[in-house]
């Protein structure tokens, strides 16, 4: 059966083929964990027709073909940039945010500074989110927050920190009167305010490709990601998680994440929260 997919519009580009979308998703798989089942040759069409385009190629088959012999790497991170889904939110899974003020600040509070990694932080939203959660609930606390994430276009986007209003909308009142700075009156955008923008910090990260840490982390958050990977990258990916995260730190995941299929070494907390084995007690002693 043929998956061609039409052109949209009349831009001289060939429809992408089947073969054409089986290398690519052959290439996303390998060289950035993404799982592009057959039936996302449209999807794939649409996100990478305008790098085809203006590449001037007029096949995606040409387009590939640069993408694999370009030394640079431009061209592949122009391609994890284009494929990869940043959709996120303030708040995004709000409970998760109630166990970490109710359930691990308490614990986190003796330390200074506090350390967080939030991988896979897209837009940026969730990296502000935890930075407001926890200078609510620490004042006056060092609170260094890490962010990653694969795609360049995500990161520069979390580090303006600029979202339209619509984008705002579920953020508390006092939290915007606190923490954002409207770019005019009346507001079309909002910025969060430079004091909060002062605790994190952005770097460009693959999880499935080796990366390490000066020290392990007392709390990781990576949600909503692992969805987009088959089960043997999720195995991969909480690997290595597991690997930066302190004994007795706590994993946070999505909710449409469970570990419950792929083999770890993680204990369950509750839905979508997992704690790495800490027999000696350490973390609380030490923290």
């Amino acid at each position: 059966m043929n998956h061609r997919v039409e052109a949209v519009e009349s831009d001289g580009v060939q429809p992408l083929a089947d073969r054409e979308f089986e290398q690519i998703r052959r290439l996303a798989h390998r060289t950035f964990g993404l799982d592009l089942k057959p039936g996302k040759e449209e999807l794939v069409s649409a996100r990478l027709r305008r790098l085809v385009r203006d590449g001037g190629f007029h096949t995606f088959q040409d387009y590939y073909k640069n993408v694999v012999a370009d030394r640079t790497g431009a061209a592949l991170l122009a391609m994890i940039d284009a494929l990869a889904t940043n959709h996120t939110s303030f708040l995004r899974e709000a409970d998760h945010f109630e166990f970490l003020r109710q359930t691990v600040v308490p614990v986190l509070a003796r330390r200074d500074p506090v350390e967080i990694w939030c991988a896979a932080c897209s837009t940026g939203e969730e990296v502000w989110t935890l930075a407001m959660v926890l200078n609510e609930a620490m004042p006056g606390k060092r609170i260094r927050i890490t962010a990653s994430d694969i795609s360049n276009k995500a990161l520069r986007c979390a580090e303006r920190a600029a979202y339209p209003v619509a984008r705002c909308q579920g953020v508390p009142p006092t939290w915007m009167s606190r923490y954002f700075v409207a770019d005019a009156r009346p507001a079309t955008a909002y910025r969060v305010t430079p004091a909060i923008r002062a605790l994190a910090a952005f770097r460009r990260i693959n999880l499935v490709e080796p990366y390490s840490w000066q020290r392990p982390f007392p709390v990781i958050f990576c949600r909503n990601v692992m969805i987009y990977f088959d089960s043997a990258t999720q195995e991969k990916v909480v690997a290595g998680l597991a690997s930066q995260l302190e004994p007795g730190g706590y994993l946070f995941v999505g909710h449409a994440e469970s570990l419950a299929r792929v083999s770890h070494s993680l204990e369950y907390v509750k839905p979508a929260v997992y704690r790495k084995p800490d027999r000696e007690g350490k973390w609380s002693k030490s923290s």
